[in-house]
């Protein structure tokens, strides 16, 4: 168990921010399958504060996911203490400021992970941030911009004394990406150098690893991004099913909460590009997705997956 602020969670596994992906129905999935909390895709501060209806709409929550973290991305300090004050109006339970994502159209903005490179910004970031919302905030970073600068560790402090009430580190530079491999010193060093609890991240892809990666670096919890996709059983000691039928059932209950609570118009892209995954590396998995991606109505996927069943059977 550990605590960020006054929340306590019974387990050390976390959704990541993931664009495209971590919407609602599958924050509730991960949660059913053992998540600790979820995080929202990246929210512009921008469309917060011009409440254009897209941002509002991924600010969309459900009770049964509580505790859940809003993700918050942006440059301007003022905009971004504006953002946090409206956000804390939808009643999450923390705000993460993303100042790691490596992205060409969030770091051109001198967002992301850029502000890595601007850390008086990224301070005047968090102090106006943490002054407008009564909520805790967290913050997400990278090892630096580049091997030349991993400036992790100084980030982390300063981002404590700014008063974030934790830190997730990612053990990849800016300039990585996500090619190479995420680097667990940085993670230990972060670890060692701050008192707030820290959260390890990068290249996790089953519980094991998790367990593994708080071992060798002592870090308080994991979040898993890329390693959920179609598999929400990375949250739970057991795992990622072997049996065909409970893969299955896993993506009819994504499905189910899809239809629940995406628009009509959003569901078939979201339904396709979540559900492919979920046969990834099956038999047949190839052909899977072509029959995936080739039907034209939700109605017609949810057959296509009755189908599966009936083969599997």
């Amino acid at each position: 168990m550990f605590k960020i602020a006054n929340i306590s969670f019974s387990s050390p596994f976390i959704l990541a921010p993931l664009a495209g992906y971590s919407d609602l129905p599958f924050r509730l999935l991960c949660r059913r399958f053992g998540a600790a909390y979820c995080v929202s895709e990246m929210i512009s501060c921008h469309g917060v504060t011009y409440k254009q209806k897209n941002t509002s709409d991924m600010m969309a929550s459900a009770v049964e996911e509580k505790p859940v973290s809003f993700q918050l991305f942006g440059a301007d300090p003022d905009v971004m203490a504006d953002a946090a004050e409206i956000i804390t109006t939808f009643s999450p339970d923390m705000i993460d400021i993303n100042m790691g994502c490596p992205v060409k159209k969030v770091t051109r903005k001198g967002a992301g992970a850029a502000l890595m490179s601007t850390p008086d910004i990224a301070k005047q970031i968090l102090e106006r941030v943490i002054s407008k919302t009564s909520l805790p905030v967290t913050v997400k970073i990278r090892s630096g911009p580049d091997f030349r600068l991993i400036n992790a560790v100084s980030f982390a402090q300063m981002a404590e004394q700014a008063g974030v009430s934790a830190v997730t580190i990612h053990g990849r530079t800016w300039s990585q990406g996500f090619t190479g491999f995420a680097d667990r010193n940085i993670i230990r060093d972060v670890k060692h150098s701050v008192s707030i609890p820290v959260i390890g991240n990068g290249d996790v892809s089953s519980y094991s690893d998790g367990l593994e990666m708080m071992l060798e670096t002592g870090c308080d919890g994991v979040m898993i991004g890329r390693g959920a996709l179609g598999n929400p059983w990375v949250f739970s000691e057991k795992g990622r099913p072997n049996n065909p039928e409970d893969i299955l059932e896993g993506a009819r209950l994504h499905l189910e909460l899809m239809e629940q609570y995406l628009p009509v118009e959003r569901i078939l892209g979201y339904v396709k590009n979540h559900i492919s995954r979920y046969f990834k590396g099956s038999p047949g998995s190839s052909k899977m997705r072509q029959k995936i991606f080739g039907c034209r109505t939700v109605q017609e996927l949810k057959n296509e997956v009755l189908k599966l069943n009936i083969q599997y059977n």
